[in-house]
């Protein structure tokens, strides 16, 4: 009986570090060969377990995906929300959040590779909370471009369709990005702050 709670205590011990191997090895291999092309068995493999004892950890590949969703996204979101109550201009507070959004998907790079090729395999609770998720995020970002517009910082527009372009502008990095480029993070968020504040701001009445 020791011997049992012994185990059983060991298990317990171990069972974070092994659900954060789980998640490394599923964001490498979802990157490197694809969802679909993914196999549990594949994942399994990979961290040394038998594919029985992986579900011990995980219940199936999507919730490993929609996990890979949250790491990605929920910081993200508060960063978001703090940047919006705070006492900034409109123009600060939009150069901030882009530069929030690019720094954090330029230091988890892999992860949100994963998240933004991917997401559309989600499907049911999973896919709904995800397009909730992103729906609120373009929304914190359409706020502080209608802030902009009613202090006169942005000339008059559609705020959500300026907001949705910022947003792809934004995602579309991690095509192209390389942490061995030219340009840190920082840098490259200074350029699309100006692009976009620019492009909001020109002529504006």
């Amino acid at each position: 009986m020791r011997k049992s709670v012994s185990a059983d205590a060991a298990n317990a011990k171990d069972a974070p570090d092994m659900n954060d191997k789980i998640f490394a090895e599923a964001v490498r291999i979802f990157r490197q060969k694809g969802y679909h092309a993914t196999s549990m068995q594949n994942i399994a493999d990979a961290v040394g377990l038998q594919k029985g004892s992986l579900y011990h950890y995980i219940s199936s590949k999507e919730e490993l995906l929609f996990r890979i969703f949250e790491r990605s996204t929920g910081a993200l979101t508060q960063q978001l929300e703090e940047i919006i109550a705070a006492k900034d201009s409109p123009t600060d507070k939009l150069r901030r959040a882009i530069q929030a959004h690019l720094v954090a998907l330029c230091e988890q790079l892999d992860i949100y590779s994963v998240y933004i090729s991917e997401r559309r395999a989600l499907s049911g609770r999973y896919h709904a909370k995800v397009r909730a998720e992103g729906e609120k995020h373009a929304r914190l970002l359409e706020q502080i471009i209608q802030q902009g517009i009613a202090g006169k910082d942005f000339r008059a527009l559609d705020a959500k369709m300026a907001a949705h372009a910022i947003l792809g502008m934004c995602n579309w990095l991690y095509q192209w990005y390389s942490p061995d480029g030219r340009l840190t993070p920082q840098q490259i968020a200074g350029i699309f702050s100006d692009l976009a504040v620019e492009g909001l701001a020109r002529g504006r009445k």
